[in-house]
């Protein structure tokens, strides 16, 4: 649908496309967006490098535009964290995590929860990965394994049944992953796996270890190829790390080796590395990738240091 508004300082045309908003001649896309703000029947959209624009004289057509906007901004959202099944629920309630709270969407998936606010900080947080999922009043408290913290709630009637379900979900999700783990079987020199998502236990990943380096190898529909990584961290604190990243992007392992040049002509996938810290994690310590050729196995064992 098209908006009569007014936009830098004049009269525009405006319609909210699946990637972003357009203003006239100019295309705002919602990777570049840091928050949207709904403020005396204006639209302050705040953009990354600092730019806020303001949309105003909307006239009877603000809630619809305002609904319709942050609606495309969370099912792009959704598609940056590479979900693909449909929801159990979908609720609007309170979040809390790290350094930020307020009110949005929190997506209940069979294998994770989505907090989907109106600023670029979306998160899936995987269930496998939880260490505790806990109602306390009218709030949600979702504990990881890493110690990170979450909290959703106050969703009306929907809070008791979303975290029912949530808890179901997560005791599930441990338990087909558990069972998916114990039927693979690495071969030296490698010698851990691990999987991309949980609902998908054919497609994995085993990595090799020598000192302070870690080569990662992918099983998946595409040609393989091996990752190499150095950290300093201890050994398990990195594959920790490596776990949550491998989960966060599933298959898209291109998000991984990507240079930074070549990930800003992708804007879904700057959007996905913004949301996810342990994939930036990855990033950083990414020093190469090995193709399958004569020279691999060689070259393997060379980084390996074995």
């Amino acid at each position: 649908m098209k908006y009569s508004a007014e936009a830098f300082g004049c009269g525009a045309e405006l319609s909210v496309e699946k990637e972003g908003l357009r203003i006239g001649g100019r295309f705002l896309d919602f990777a570049d967006f840091l928050k949207i703000r709904p403020i005396n029947h204006r639209v302050y959209v705040d953009l990354l490098g600092g730019e806020t624009v303001e949309i105003s004289m909307l006239g009877f057509s603000y809630d619809g535009f305002l609904e319709e906007l942050c609606d495309c901004y969370s099912k792009r959202g959704m598609e940056a964290l590479f979900v693909e099944e449909q929801p159990v629920m979908r609720c609007e309630g309170e979040y809390r995590m790290a350094d930020e709270q307020g009110r949005g969407i929190i997506v209940l998936l069979s294998d994770a929860v989505c907090i989907l606010p109106m600023t670029s900080r979306a998160v899936r947080i995987p269930l496998c990965f939880t260490r505790e999922i806990r109602l306390d009043g009218y709030l949600l408290q979702i504990t990881m394994l890493s110690g990170a913290a979450y909290t959703v709630g106050r969703m009306g009637y929907d809070t008791m049944p979303f975290a029912e379900r949530a808890q179901k979900a997560a005791d599930l999700t441990k338990k087909k992953r558990a069972a998916a783990l114990s039927k693979l079987k690495p071969v030296p020199p490698f010698t851990r796996c691990g999987l991309f998502r949980t609902e998908q236990p054919e497609l994995y990943w085993t990595a090799a270890f020598g000192k302070g380096c870690c080569a990662v190898e992918l099983y998946t529909d595409d040609d393989a190829a091996t990752y190499l990584y150095r950290f300093d961290e201890p050994e398990e604190e990195f594959l920790r790390n490596v776990d949550e990243a491998m989960e966060a992007m599933g298959v898209h392992r291109e998000i991984i080796y990507l240079t930074d040049e070549q990930l800003g002509e992708k804007p879904l996938y700057r959007m996905s590395v913004m949301r996810s810290e342990a994939v930036r994690y990855l990033r950083s310590k990414s020093c190469g990738r090995l193709i399958h050729n004569a020279t691999h196995e060689q070259r393997l064992k060379e980084f390996l240091g074995s």
